[in-house]
């Protein structure tokens, strides 16, 4: 089955940079869109970032571009969020995600928490 194991999440001062990761296995991982999704409290999950199955496409939400880039490695059945400039704003639980025949599936998340 399907399983995204997301790592890397932790607590950062503002300004400052960290890299997520999501391991995938139990499908073909370099035949699908990648997505990196996040949730703060009390607000609704949020699109982060897309990466196309090659990489040559991306797209990012208004609220991070500039600041965030998505990547994949098919040889390693992983994809990345390097998230520079962090904010405040930024603190919140970072899920990867797949969507295939419809249905998405999820990883457990990683919590990011930006403060000083």
């Amino acid at each position: 089955q399907v399983q995204l194991v997301e790592s890397g999440g932790g607590l950062v001062q503002p300004g400052g940079s960290l890299r997520l990761s999501c391991a995938a296995s139990g499908f073909p991982f370099s035949n699908y869109d990648m997505n990196w999704y996040r949730q703060a409290p009390e607000k609704e999950r949020e699109l982060v970032a897309t990466i196309a199955t090659t990489g040559g496409y991306k797209h990012y939400a208004d609220s991070v571009k500039g600041r965030f880039t998505i990547s994949r490695d098919n040889a390693k059945n992983t994809v990345y969020l390097q998230m520079n400039s962090l904010k405040p704003e930024d603190t919140a639980v970072y899920y990867c995600n797949v969507r295939r025949f419809g249905l998405a599936s999820w990883g457990q998340g990683t919590q990011v928490t930006v403060s000083s």
